[in-house]
């Protein structure tokens, strides 16, 4: 309801200011528009006539995995481009971006792997995969295996001279428990509850404990800080003294599953000594192999591995608009990470949370609703090595976050919606501390309270690109997800495959993100923003996995 004031006006609107300051949140929430005439031809696009697992297979089975700067990256964002164009999307484009030191760096993909054991008492194939950014074995090759594990500056003493040709098993043997849990869930009604009546907004720093393959964490030796750094550097340049044909680790998977991640600095195209091949295998295949060199009978490795860089070291987002009406010129988002790690085919991280955001794209375009402001997508690309994608495009177009010098779009900014938390279900909505959201998701939650959306959060969730528009004071939201399968079998893992997604959970999730963007774009204010964060400096950055 609009007012309109005939006498007094100063007076009659201060009264209305200091009456609406205690008004209760449900009377507030009441006074949020929703349009269900529009929200019905949402659902109606999106359930019964959904495109999102033909998007979903387009990106994996075709073009997956999309490792940044690689062949399927590219392919995959040349792809979307075209695709989205078609659907009638405007200004649907490869965008360039830098991080603060310069372009991303090279591609890579893995083009042959072959590795096979040979015991007393017979040959089996291995169960691995190589960590991306290492080389591979420049054809094929064959040498003894040896458990090495060199923790200590007296541990390379202790093997000086005993490496030559061999392959190294790089860490003792770790317990396989039974699956007592199972590696799928969803939330629990106390769960949710829980999730409710937390008030700290501190980030939560990930699902599942830190980004696999950051720097230095890829599957062979590791890496650290400081002393630990200094170390790994020694160990690796004396593997590569010794005469090491390569390294052998077994990750934290079981059951055939490998986690994986990759050699980030050999991204830069100005190092040329990559390395040794660095090698992930099943622990089952790695406790076998070791358990027969502990009884002194001799294990022998024969490998084939081809590693390809690619000297592209420009990267992109795919961004794309559907144009507003009288309030164009100020932009909802939403948008997704595009690229993904090597194991699999980046089914659930993320090419998920990419073709539920083309999906809703598409349903806003095609179900004929009326957008008032512009609404644009991203899909990021970088995201696996620090929200890289996203901190260039914010930067680039509203504000350094290292200054907090802002520029003009900034304050024609309407909100940023993101979905990377897999396969799972919409439940909810991540406020990053924005209380102020509180009324205005209640309400837009409504018609979703049926299929399980009705829950919000103070809390934030951890290495997301929503928080790359959060760093510089821009309202940015990630979507309360279940989990499923996301930490216990695909995230980063060679069973990140098209198998593991929920169709009807992707449905749902594509007609919520169209429904939000929606609301969102049609509101007669901006959404509420929380106090200008300060200038973070050079060298801080957001939380990552």
């Amino acid at each position: 309801m609009r007012l309109r004031f005939r006498h007094r006006p100063i007076v009659a609107a201060a009264a209305l200011a200091s009456t609406l300051a205690f008004v209760p949140l449900a009377a507030q929430q009441s006074q949020e528009k929703l349009d269900y005439e529009a929200i019905y031809k949402i659902k109606d696009e999106g359930f019964a006539r959904s495109q999102v697992m033909n998007i979903m297979s387009w990106l994996t089975d075709v073009y997956g995995p999309r490792l940044t700067n690689g062949p399927g990256f590219r392919k995959a964002g040349e792809w979307a481009v075209k695709e989205m164009s078609s659907w009638g999307l405007v200004n649907v484009k490869l965008e360039p971006w830098v991080t603060p030191t310069g372009p991303f760096g090279r591609g890579w993909s893995n083009d042959k792997f072959y590795m096979q054991a040979t015991t007393p008492g017979g040959s089996f194939p291995l169960i691995g995969m190589s960590t991306a950014w290492t080389p591979g074995t420049e054809g094929q090759v064959s040498g003894d295996a040896v458990l090495a594990v060199i923790e200590t500056p007296e541990d390379l003493a202790k093997f000086k001279g005993q490496l030559k040709g061999k392959w190294v098993f790089t860490a003792a043997l770790r317990d396989v428990p039974a699956l007592w849990t199972p590696p799928a869930q969803r939330y629990t009604t106390e769960e949710l509850r829980d999730l409710t009546t937390e008030t700290d907004s501190t980030p939560r720093g990930g699902r599942g404990g830190g980004r696999a393959g950051a720097p230095g964490r890829a599957g062979g030796p590791g890496g650290g800080r400081g002393g630990a750094q200094s170390f790994a550097a020694q160990r690796n340049q004396f593997y590569k003294d010794e005469g090491v044909l390569g390294l052998i680790s077994a990750g934290r998977g079981d059951g055939g599953t490998l986690f994986l991640g990759g050699n980030t600095a050999n991204r830069a195209p100005n190092v040329t000594d990559l390395g040794l091949p660095q090698i992930v295998v099943a622990v089952e295949h790695y406790g076998r192999i070791v358990r027969t060199l502990e009884k002194n009978m001799p294990v022998k490795i024969e490998a084939d591995i081809k590693n390809t860089f690619h000297d592209d070291t420009s990267s992109f987002n795919v961004v794309g608009e559907l144009p507003g009406t009288d309030k164009a010129d100020e932009i909802v988002m939403l948008g997704a990470h595009f690229d993904s790690w090597h194991g699999g085919t980046g089914a659930t991280d993320n090419a998920a949370g990419s073709a539920v955001m083309m999906e809703a794209m598409r349903i806003l375009k095609q179900s004929g609703v009326k957008l008032r402001r512009t609404v644009r997508i991203g899909l990021w690309g970088g995201e696996e090595q620090g929200l890289l994608g996203s901190r260039g495009y914010v930067t680039e177009h509203f504000a350094d976050r290292t200054t907090m010098a802002l520029k003009p779009a900034h304050a024609k900014f309407a909100g940023y919606f993101n979905v990377d938390n897999g396969t799972g279900a919409i439940r909810g909505v991540y406020l990053q501390g924005n209380e102020a959201m509180t009324p205005i998701f209640e309400a837009w939650m409504k018609p979703f309270n049926n299929i399980g959306m009705d829950t919000l959060t103070i809390r934030d969730t951890g290495g997301t690109d929503h928080q790359s528009f959060d760093a510089v004071g821009l309202p940015g939201f990630q979507f309360i997800q279940d989990p499923v399968e996301y930490n216990s079998r695909t995230h980063h893992s060679n069973m990140d495959v098209y198998e593991r997604i929920q169709e009807e959970d992707m449905r749902k999730n594509a007609v919520i993100v169209a429904t939000f963007v929606y609301n969102a774009a049609n509101r007669d204010q901006l959404l509420p923003r929380k106090p200008l964060p300060r200038a973070q400096g050079a060298g801080r950055g957001t939380g990552t996995r």
